[in-house]
C-alpha cells in the first residue's frame, strides 16, 4: 500500500465505539435524525421514485432494506436508492472546507450494510463517525472543484470504509476496498454547474453504490492497485501538486479538544432549508424581512455576501433564470425572492407553479448580489451576508448574520433538530409515528440490531 492507503486503512480498522466519548455518540444521533427527516421528506421524489424502481428489481442473497418501504434489495442497490432519499431535497448537513460537500450521504453506506449483517446501534455509530473523518480529513487537504471533480470523490472512500468497517474487513482487505473505491471513481464536477439535472440529487448515492460494491469485492478477495494515491497515474498525479499532507486523525475518547484534532463530525453545519449551504444565509435574512416589506412596493433588493456565495450566480447565468429544482436550489436570486414572497423556505418553493411565479420573477430582476470583500475575507470562519431591501417610498429594511441557524457555531437544539425532523416528515409519517422514529433514533446505541428503526419509517 502507499502511505495515504495504509494510513486510511488502519485508522478504519483501530477506531473503536469506545474511542468516541458521549459528544460524539450524541453528534451521531443528533445527525441521524437530520438525515433521516431527509430520507422520509425525499421519499415522493421522482428521483427517489426512480431509484427505488430499480432497486426493486435485484434480489440477492444478502438483503438490504429500502428505506420507507418494505422492500430489500442488494446492498449496493438499496445504498444508492436511500442515498437518492436522503440528498434530494438538499437540506442534509454539510461540511465546509476546501473540498467540502454533505458527509450525512455516507450514512446509507453504513445503514445498507448493517442490516443484513445484523449490526448493532453501537457498530453503526462508529461506522459513521469514521466515514466523516475520513471524509472531512481528505477534503480538508483537496479542493475537489478547483481540480473538477465532484464531491464524491470523497465521499466514496468514507462511504467504503464505513461499509468496510460494518464487514469486519482487516487492514490488508480495507486497504484493497479503498483502492477498489478510488481507482474507478473519478466523478465530475460538471453535475453541479449550468442548469442542474436531477442527477445532482443522485451523484453521491452512486458513490456511496459503489463504496458498498468496493467493500464487497475486498471480502471475497478482490485486489487493487497498490498505490493508488500516489502511484504513478494515482490520484495524486490528477491536478494535485506535491504530497498531500492529511491531518493526523483524532485518538481517545472525543479526539482532542481543539478545532484541529477533535471528530470531524463535530464540524458539521444542518440546514434550515432545502437548499444549497451558500443560500442558507440569504434564505434565513429574507425570511426574517419578510413581515417587514410590502412585496408589491419592493424597489431594489441587494444582496451581499462572500465570494464563494456570488461565484456561482455570477458565472451561470442559469441561477438568475432557473427552471429545474435543481438549479432553483442552488440559486441565492431565487431562494432570496420566494422568502420574500412567502416569508418561508419549504419543499414547496420549488413546486412547478413557483418556478414559474411572475411575482417572484419580478423580485429577481430587481435584485443585485455583491461581493463584500470584508465578508470573503472572513469565510468560511463565518458565513456573513447582508439583505437591504428597498421600497418605492424609500424605506429600507436590512438584516444581517454572521452564520445562519445550523452552523456549528450557531448550532441547532436538539428540540430544533427534532422539529426539522418534523416538518420534512409531514404529511408523509404519522405524528405517532414521527414519535417512534425519534425515540428510535436518540437510543440508538441501545439498539441490538436495526430492523425495528427500518420498520418505523415505513411510510
Amino acid at each position: 500500500m502507499d502511505a495515504t492507503t495504509e494510513l486510511l486503512s488502519s485508522y478504519a480498522c483501530d477506531l473503536t465505539y469506545e474511542d468516541l466519548g458521549p459528544e460524539v455518540v450524541h453528534q451521531v444521533k443528533r445527525t441521524l435524525v437530520d438525515t433521516l427527516g431527509c430520507a422520509v421528506g425525499g421519499y415522493p421524489s421522482e428521483p427517489a421514485t426512480v431509484a427505488r424502481r430499480l432497486a426493486g428489481t435485484i434480489t440477492s442473497s444478502t438483503p438490504s432494506r429500502i428505506m420507507c418501504t418494505d422492500q430489500y434489495s442488494s446492498p449496493d442497490m438499496a445504498g444508492f436508492a436511500n442515498g437518492v432519499m436522503i440528498r434530494y431535497l438538499d437540506c442534509n448537513d454539510s461540511y465546509f472546507s476546501p473540498g467540502g460537500g454533505h458527509p450525512s450521504d455516507m450514512i446509507s453506506a453504513a445503514l445498507a450494510m448493517a442490516g443484513p449483517t445484523g449490526s448493532d446501534g453501537r457498530k453503526l455509530i462508529t461506522a459513521i463517525v469514521l466515514a466523516y473523518e475520513v471524509f472531512g480529513r481528505l477534503s480538508d487537504q483537496v479542493l475537489t472543484t478547483g481540480l473538477g471533480w465532484d464531491q464524491g470523490m470523497f465521499s466514496v472512500i468514507g462511504a467504503t470504509c464505513a461499509a468496510g468497517k460494518i464487514l469486519g474487513l482487516d487492514r490488508e482487505q480495507m486497504g484493497q476496498a479503498i483502492s477498489l473505491a478510488v481507482t474507478p471513481n473519478l466523478p465530475l464536477g460538471v453535475t453541479r454547474t449550468g442548469e442542474l439535472s436531477m442527477w445532482k440529487g443522485c451523484a453521491t448515492a452512486s458513490s456511496t453504490r459503489a463504496g458498498i460494491f468496493a467493500a464487497q469485492l475486498a471480502e471475497l478477495g478482490m485486489t487493487g492497485p497498490g498505490e493508488p494515491f500516489e502511484g504513478r497515474r494515482g490520484l495524486w498525479e490528477q491536478g494535485i501538486r506535491g504530497p498531500v499532507q492529511i491531518a493526523p486523525f483524532p485518538k481517545g475518547s472525543n479526539g482532542g479538544q481543539d478545532e484541529e484534532t477533535r471528530f470531524r463530525i463535530m464540524h458539521t453545519t444542518f440546514k434550515s432549508y432545502p437548499s444549497q449551504i451558500h443560500t442558507q444565509a440569504p434564505a434565513g435574512l429574507a425570511v426574517e424581512i419578510h413581515p417587514q416589506v410590502s412585496v408589491p412596493e419592493v424597489e431594489s433588493i441587494r444582496v451581499f455576501t462572500y465570494q464563494g456565495g456570488v461565484s456561482s450566480p455570477a458565472t451561470e447565468p442559469e441561477k438568475w433564470d432557473p427552471k429545474t429544482r435543481e438549479t432553483a436550489d442552488h440559486s441565492i436570486p431565487y431562494l432570496v425572492a420566494a422568502a420574500l414572497l412567502d416569508g418561508e423556505v419549504t419543499a414547496a418553493t420549488f413546486s412547478d407553479a413557483k418556478l414559474r411565479d411572475a411575482g417572484l420573477r419580478r423580485l429577481m430582476s430587481v435584485m443585485t448580489l455583491e461581493e463584500a470583500a470584508e465578508f470573503s475575507s472572513r469565510y468560511p470562519e463565518e458565513y456573513n451576508c447582508r439583505i437591504e431591501v428597498t421600497q418605492k417610498s424609500g424605506r429600507t429594511a436590512s438584516a444581517s448574520t454572521r452564520n445562519p441557524k445550523g452552523h456549528r457555531l450557531n448550532p441547532m437544539s436538539d428540540s430544533e433538530v427534532e422539529g426539522k425532523f418534523r416538518g420534512l416528515t409531514r404529511g408523509i409519517l404519522s405524528d405517532q409515528r414521527a414519535d417512534r422514529v425519534l425515540e428510535l433514533a436518540w437510543g440508538l446505541d441501545q439498539q441490538n440490531n436495526l430492523e425495528t428503526l427500518f420498520d418505523s419509517i415505513v411510510v
